[in-house]
């Protein structure tokens, strides 16, 4: 499972021109699923993703996580993060999960945060949505549960 994770001021996301999720102060995370993916992963990411200290404390240091600022969470299904391009210039997504299995891991993943953090929104799946993030900083982190970077 990969993701990107941005810090962010608001954000929404919109499917054929109507707001599917939207929120203000906190995380937008666009997450892929793997073939080989299992709730192990899930699990790793949820906990991962709500913990990381990427927010400021009083001294301006990042220290703060999510929870600790009260922050919400904005959930886009991404399966190109999956995409290996190291051959060639068309990228090969062969990796990705088929998205009857992608959707079960994406809306567990957003279940378990939901018992995390007060506000989660989350995109459409399958849909093609437009992603409007102010990125806070910026800042980006990526992750792989594989710990593959």
């Amino acid at each position: 499972m990969r993701a990107v994770v941005q810090r962010t001021k608001e954000a929404f996301v919109s499917v054929r021109g109507s707001i599917v999720g939207q929120i203000d102060k906190g995380l937008v995370v666009f997450l892929g699923v793997a073939i080989d993916d299992t709730m192990v992963d899930v699990n790793y990411m949820a906990e991962k993703i709500v913990g990381l200290r990427i927010f400021e404390d009083e001294e301006g240091k990042m220290n703060k996580s999510l929870q600790d600022v009260d922050g919400a969470l904005l959930v886009v299904s991404q399966f190109t993060l999956l995409g290996d391009a190291r051959k060639g210039r068309r990228p090969s997504f062969t990796q990705a999960a088929d998205p009857e299995k992608a959707n079960k891991l994406y809306e567990a993943f957003i279940e378990i945060c939901k018992n995390k953090v007060k506000i989660v929104e989350k995109g459409q799946f399958q849909a093609e949505m437009l992603v409007n993030v102010s990125n806070d900083g910026p800042v980006t982190i990526l992750l792989d549960s594989k710990k593959q970077f």
